[in-house]
């Protein structure tokens, strides 16, 4: 089994790699190595120990590896990209409610508000077809930051990045495009996604505290 450092060394060439094909606009290094970076995450999640909030958080980060694949084939495969990060969403909301189910109605404000606002700024530019779907997506990570900030910690904090990244994304494509563009979105997006992977070691520590707190609180 690879060493953590091990792995944190390949996931830096790698995502150094990747930068590097995104300025020589190189789609196919840019293929090969996207994906390493949430591979490496996931070997390091499989040497922590088994609970139900690691197997989603990893299952997240699977279908996540899968989206950047379909991303990065230089082919038109938007639809198909954003299928296998609404299944990360899923996931990963899955698992922040394995750690807790209250209410966290500040935070339900916030996700409503965020999630309204990029719907409404994308739609306002007109999405056709991908309406649905992209309505569709905007609920996910709604409910999904919703349930991270309920959380706390590093699972909120990781999924603000990776809804940024996604915010970033649903800009460039149907708003206003822009030049640093691609290394705003992969930058917050590995962000987001190594605090996530972080959360697990904190989870039962965080479900202890989440838990007395609610008790202390009188809610459930």
């Amino acid at each position: 089994m690879p060493r953590p450092g091990h792995l944190l060394t390949l996931a830096v060439a790698a995502a150094a790699f990747y930068l590097y094909a995104l300025a020589s606009d190189n789609a196919l290094l840019g293929l090969l190595v996207k994906p390493i970076p949430v591979l490496a995450l996931i070997a390091w999640l499989s040497t922590s120990p088994a609970t139900p909030y690691r197997r989603w958080i990893i299952l997240g980060l699977a279908f996540s590896v899968l989206g950047d694949i379909l991303l990065a084939i230089p082919r038109d495969l938007f639809v198909f990209g954003l299928g296998a990060f609404l299944c990360a969403h899923l996931a990963y909301l899955r698992g922040y409610c394995s750690l807790t189910r209250r209410p966290a109605y500040p935070a339900l404000a916030f996700a409503l508000m965020v999630g309204g606002s990029l719907f409404g700024l994308l739609a306002s530019h007109g999405l056709g077809p991908l309406l649905i779907p992209v309505a569709l997506y905007a609920l996910a990570i709604g409910a999904m930051l919703w349930r991270s900030l309920a959380c706390g910690g590093l699972a909120a904090v990781g999924a603000c990045a990776f809804v940024f990244s996604d915010s970033l994304i649903g800009i460039d494509r149907f708003v206003s495009p822009f030049a640093a563009a691609e290394y705003l979105i992969i930058l917050s997006y590995w962000l987001g996604q190594w605090l996530i992977a972080a959360s697990v070691g904190r989870s039962a520590s965080a479900k202890v505290l989440i838990q007395s707190g609610t008790h202390s609180a009188g809610s459930c």
